[in-house]
């Protein structure tokens, strides 16, 4: 697999053209690109996952209804700056009009029915339609397939984000060369599920639509959904993916390609979920938090997010301190059991993943805190001279069983708390 970081995105995929504008959404005059329009020239299936939040944005009430009709789709609109949320009617119709707007720019016998949408920025604050009205047909002579198109439809949807986070994969299959690419902003509000993020990816293979929402809810799952920054749930959490077909070829057409395919978007949703937890609003650590040895795959997931949402635990790696006790109080009160006699808890240097690479690579270099609940007070050198690094590793192994769970997590930094204190 050929996997390029950092990557033109979705203008990478055959089939897709994109734009980036400004609308001038958060109203500052400065030209900052907000608006991204992406756009394939045939009709695509679609998979989505949204907020499980019970208060809900215009574009995710619109996508879930625009998924549940599953009908064929031809692309996305999105912006930033504004979420549009809590927003009440008027927030719908104004999404509405927006989609309409799109498939205007879209041309190509597209109707507003054909698009998704996705917001992000401020809650409760009305859309300025009539800016969005003035810039966004601009869009439509800006859509392309060129790198600088592709950087701009990736800009466009960023909030506090401090770069742009795109990934392009691509594998080949009976001497075909197919395309998997996708484009994603974090950077606030990240707990699943999802977080305060969006996600677009696209294919140049067809796919049937059953097919694959379960491939991107099972991705999700691995990546997206396995991430923390804060502990918040946003209200417009959005994963899209859309299949064109371009390339001529079906992703189930053998189960050699279909496993390809399968590989190629575990990958890029979890370099992508990874890109959003390193971005997060002004963090300065990337903690990997695995739990082992747990009864269920279900309680290692709860022991591993008490873990990496405890404000006295972010806090602790902030000041480049392991202070392993909070650890163990915060796996605690995860509401799971597990004898404290029976725990191994060890620090790690942080082993990247190989590009394009699913599987979380082996720890090596681990250094034990405890010892079957005994502390190993002899090691702190070296726990703390592992805390100090940007990135490290904590596994947990709490002794009672076979399960596992892997969250990536964050500290919580002075920086995280004067960018949220004020708006």
């Amino acid at each position: 697999m050929e996997f390029l970081n950092d990557s033109p995105g979705l203008a990478d995929v055959p089939g897709f053209l994109v734009a980036g504008v400004s609308c001038d959404v958060r109203g500052l005059g400065n030209g900052r690109i907000d608006t991204a329009l992406i756009v394939s020239e045939t009709p695509c299936s679609a998979a989505a996952t949204f907020t499980t939040n019970v208060v809900k944005a215009a574009p995710v009430r619109l996508g879930l209804a625009l998924l549940a009709a599953a009908r064929p789709v031809r692309g996305i609109i999105a912006n930033s700056g504004n979420a549009n949320a809590c927003t009440g009617d008027q927030g719908l119709a104004d999404a509405r009009e927006m989609l309409a707007l799109a498939a205007r720019a879209a041309g190509r016998g597209a109707t507003a029915e054909d698009f998704f949408i996705g917001q992000t920025g401020r809650i409760g604050r009305a859309m300025p339609m009539d800016r969005v009205r003035a810039g966004l047909p601009a869009l439509g002579p800006k859509l392309g397939r060129d790198p600088q198109a592709g950087r701009e439809a990736a800009s466009a949807i960023l909030t506090s984000d401090t770069k742009p986070k795109s990934v392009t994969a691509r594998f080949t299959h009976g001497g075909k060369t197919f395309t998997l690419a996708g484009i994603a902003k974090g950077a606030g509000m990240i707990q699943p599920n999802m977080a305060t993020m969006l996600a677009f990816l696209g294919t140049d293979l067809a796919v049937p639509r059953k097919l694959l929402q379960t491939l991107l809810t099972e991705a999700v799952g691995y990546s997206f959904n396995a991430i923390t920054v804060d502990g918040d749930m946003s209200t417009n959490d959005t994963v899209i993916l859309l299949a064109n077909g371009a390339s001529g070829v079906a992703a189930d057409s053998s189960p050699e390609l279909l496993e390809k395919f399968r590989e190629a978007l575990r990958a890029v949703c979890q370099e992508l979920a990874d890109k959003i937890v390193s971005d997060g609003e002004r963090v300065s650590k990337i903690v990997e938090v695995r739990i082992e040895g747990a009864a269920t795959a279900k309680e290692a997931n709860a022991v591993a997010r008490a873990i990496g949402n405890s404000l006295l635990v972010k806090t602790s790696w902030f000041g480049h301190d392991p202070n392993w006790g909070r650890l163990m109080d915060a796996a605690g009160y995860a509401g799971v059991a597990f004898e404290e006699e029976q725990v191994d808890l060890f620090y790690a240097p942080y082993t990247h993943p190989a590009p394009g690479s699913f599987a979380a690579p082996e720890v090596s270099g681990l250094v034990p805190a405890l010892i079957k609940g005994k502390p190993q007070d002899a090691n702190l050198p070296q726990w703390k001279a592992i805390a100090k690094e940007r990135r490290f590793t904590i596994v947990m192994n709490l002794g009672m069983g076979g399960a596992s769970y892997r969250l990536l997590a964050n500290d919580l930094s002075t920086g995280y708390v004067d960018f949220n204190k004020s708006e």
